[in-house]
Formats: C-alpha cells, sequence, structure tokens
C-alpha cells in the first residue's frame, strides 16, 4: 500500500519534469527548423491561449460551470481596443453619439419599467402592462436609434463609418475589455446560473452568438464585416519601420549577423513574449492563492457537491456568479490582448470552433483543476493546432503515394485540409483513454 502512496506523487513530478523539457524543445525545434519569426508567433498565440485556458479552467476547474458561450466572452474583450485605443472619427459623436446614448437609455429605462412591474403588479395588471412597455420602449428606441446610426455610418463610410475610440494606450484597453466580459457575465449569470448544468450550456451557446452576431452587424460600433485595422500596439512594443529607421538598431542587428527586417520582428515579437508572459504569470500566482485559499476550497466543495455545501450554509448561486464572472474577465483580458497582437479587429472571425472548442480541448487535456495543467494545454495545443495544418499534407501525401489514382486517393488529398480538426479529435480521445484526468491532473 505504501508503493502505491507515493506512486501517484512520484508520476505527477515526471510528467512535469517531462512537460518542462518538451515545451521548450518544441519552440527551440521550430526556431531552427522554420525561423525564430514562426516560433515566436506561436508562442505569443500560445500564451494568449493558456489564458484562455485559465479562464475557463477558473468556472469549469473550480466550479463545475459549462460555459459554452467563451467567444463571445472573446469577441467582447477584443472590442475593448477599438473603442478605448481607436481615435475617434471626427465628427461621428456630434452626428449620432448622443442620440445612441439617449436610444440605451431609453432601453435601459424599458426594462427596468418591466421588471418593476413585474415584482410590484398583480399577474392580470403584468399581462397587459409589461408587454405594453417593452412594444412601446422599443419603438422609441428605434426611432431614436435609426437615425443616429445612419448619420455616424454615413461619415467615410469606406475608412470610417464608426464612432471610433478614446485615443488611449492600448494597455489601458486590457483591463477594460475584461470589465466589459465580467459586466455582459453578470447579466448573463442573474438569469442563466440558476438553470440545470446542460441548460446553462445552451444558454450561454446561444448568447455567445448574439454577442459575435451584433459586433457583426453593427457597424457604427465595430465596423462589421469591414473591420477596424491599424489598432495601435501596446506599449513598449515599437513598430518594425521605426526600428529600421533607426541607425543604431541597424547597426547593432549587422553585428548580430541578421537583417534589420528580420531583427525587428523578432524584437517586436520578443517584447510581446515578455508583456504576455507577465499577464500570464500574474494571473497564475492569482490563481494559485485562490485555489488554495479557504475560498478556493469552498468553491471546489461546491463543485463537489452542490447539495451538501447548500446544507452547510453556502449561497451556490452566489459563488458561482463570482467565478462565472472571475473566469469570463479573463477571457475577456485575452481578447483584448489577441486584437492588439493582430492589430485589427475582425468580427467575422470570431468562431465557436476556434474560440470554444479548442479551449476546451486544452483544459481538458492540460488537466481541469489544475492551473499549471491550464498553461501547458494552452500552449501545446496551440502549437500542436497550428503544425497539423502544416503536418496534415505531407502526411497524406507519404500515406497516398503507394496508393492507385482514384478517387479514394483523391479524398484522402482533399482532407488533408481537415487535418488539424483530425489532430485535435484524436489527441482528445487518446487524453480521455489513457490519462482521462489530463496530463496535469488536479492535486
Amino acid at each position: 500500500m505504501s508503493g502505491n502512496r507515493t506512486s501517484a506523487p512520484e508520476n505527477m513530478a515526471l510528467r512535469r519534469m517531462a512537460l518542462t523539457l518538451i515545451l521548450p524543445a518544441l519552440f527551440l525545434f521550430e526556431g531552427f527548423t522554420s525561423g525564430w519569426n514562426a516560433s515566436l508567433g506561436i508562442l505569443n498565440m500560445g500564451l494568449i491561449s493558456a489564458v484562455l485556458a485559465l479562464g475557463v479552467n477558473l468556472q469549469w476547474g473550480y466550479a463545475g460551470l459549462f460555459n459554452v458561450g467563451i467567444v463571445g466572452f472573446v469577441a467582447l474583450g477584443g472590442l475593448a481596443p477599438v473603442l478605448i485605443s481607436m481615435p475617434a472619427t471626427e465628427g461621428a459623436f456630434g452626428a449620432g453619439g448622443l442620440q445612441i446614448l439617449a436610444a440605451l437609455a431609453v432601453a435601459v429605462m424599458g426594462i427596468l419599467a418591466a421588471i418593476w412591474l413585474h415584482k410590484t403588479q398583480s399577474r392580470k395588471t403584468r399581462m397587459i402592462a409589461i408587454p405594453a412597455v417593452l412594444v412601446v420602449g422599443f419603438f422609441l428606441f428605434r426611432a431614436i436609434f435609426d437615425p443616429a446610426v445612419a448619420a455616424i455610418e454615413a461619415i467615410n463610410p469606406s475608412a470610417a463609418g464608426y464612432l471610433g475610440g478614446l485615443g488611449l494606450p492600448t494597455l489601458v484597453a486590457w483591463p477594460v475589455g475584461a470589465v466589459m466580459a465580467a459586466a455582459a457575465a453578470w447579466a448573463i449569470g442573474k438569469t442563466a446560473l440558476g438553470l440545470r448544468s446542460d441548460y446553462l450550456a445552451i444558454a450561454t451557446l446561444g448568447i455567445g452568438e448574439i454577442i459575435v452576431a451584433v459586433l457583426k452587424n453593427e457597424e457604427w460600433l465595430s465596423r462589421g464585416v469591414m473591420n477596424v485595422n491599424g489598432i495601435p500596439r501596446a506599449w513598449p512594443v515599437p513598430y518594425e519601420i521605426d526600428l529600421q529607421e533607426s541607425a543604431a538598431f541597424v547597426e547593432r542587428a549587422a553585428s548580430l549577423g541578421l537583417d534589420p527586417v528580420t531583427a525587428s520582428t523578432i524584437l517586436v515579437k520578443l517584447l510581446y513574449t515578455a508583456l504576455f508572459a507577465a499577464v500570464l504569470l500574474a494571473l497564475i500566482w492569482l490563481s494559485q492563492k485562490a485555489l488554495n485559499s479557504p475560498w478556493g476550497r469552498m468553491m471546489r466543495a461546491i463543485r463537489d457537491n452542490e447539495v451538501s455545501a447548500a446544507a452547510m450554509g453556502k449561497d451556490v448561486t452566489r459563488r458561482h456568479l463570482q467565478i462565472f464572472i472571475l473566469g469570463s474577465a479573463i477571457c475577456g483580458l485575452a481578447g483584448a490582448m489577441m486584437i492588439t497582437l493582430d492589430g485589427q479587429m475582425i468580427p467575422s472571425g470570431y468562431n465557436p470552433l476556434r474560440y470554444t472548442f479548442l479551449i476546451w480541448v486544452m483544459v481538458i487535456v492540460g488537466g481541469s483543476g489544475n492551473n499549471w495543467g491550464s498553461v501547458v494545454g494552452g500552449v501545446l495545443i496551440w502549437y500542436l493546432w497550428i503544425k497539423a495544418e502544416i503536418w496534415g499534407p505531407d502526411m497524406m501525401d507519404l500515406v497516398t503515394s503507394q496508393m492507385a489514382d482514384g478517387g479514394l486517393k483523391t479524398h484522402l488529398i482533399d482532407s488533408a485540409a481537415h487535418m488539424r480538426l483530425f489532430v485535435m479529435g484524436l489527441i482528445l480521445v487518446l487524453v480521455l483513454r489513457f490519462s482521462p484526468r489530463g496530463l496535469l491532473p488536479e492535486t
């Protein structure tokens, strides 16, 4: 029996040591074979993916909340740099900004009035008054909102056509993205967290898609499918062209045997790596503190048995709301970081496959309930997601090289484009079969 007790910790230590060696080795291999620009590019998105996985792990690993609307919170976070860091469109606020604020105020007052009627009036009165208030409020909202939107979108629609932002530093937009996602999570949680887990999944999936649909269609807010380009970079990351025009930088690059273009892109990506790593380490430290605190132990007790926790006097719904808000805020932060790295916002690019399913794979493979497992899963799965698309055609060519020409061979070659989906599914199945608690299980 004593041997069994010691085998699990020893096994965990071996796994940690192996992963500690494997992950850096992957990026070193990528750097030497495909170039350091490619390696750092994958690493930076891997770090952001790790932040996303950490946010989902708070909700699922700590509290057992099945959030399938991750894409919506990522998109809300991505909106923050547009609203905070982009310069304002000249004349847009005067053309319709105040009217839009007035229309939103009318919408809020209509909802509050309906809530007040529901709480204070009799059933018979509610049946008449609430629909009347909502219908009148809707038409009043549209009467104010539509002309304002038309006026804003008419301002230089090819290059602007939206309100723009406040012109503040991009780093300010990151916490704002977290706050925006947290506010949406509060509104969703107040109505959806009382649902059973499967209904909660359906509700979050629908709400996430609604958020993305709004960003795609409300051009006055985010330019919709026309996209927002030229989002400023976060301090202290410079632009490559500025580095290439610096005589001191060009001289330094030459002394290292690098051309200025390659050296500038590598430096920019290294600075982003340092910035993202600092955010990730801060979140890991806070998450570990929370996990090992009385609050963290209470959350896991609620996750394991809600009935027993409620019987002990714990407010389960309130604690679920807390963790739902915290996890969503981290997803919003990751969304703002991602938009800053890309330098543009493409609302049509937010799809559940990339920003919900893949994040869940990261959490499950890494080990739900383990913060370090989420980080490992985020970085590793993102690396494999990128490389599977590159390796897929080569692997399929190798498999079909000895096959006779025909329908089967053509079908297999055409299917190479979907290799990354096959790889993700295969990894998930293998992990669930041989290590169902993930690479780094919860301890």
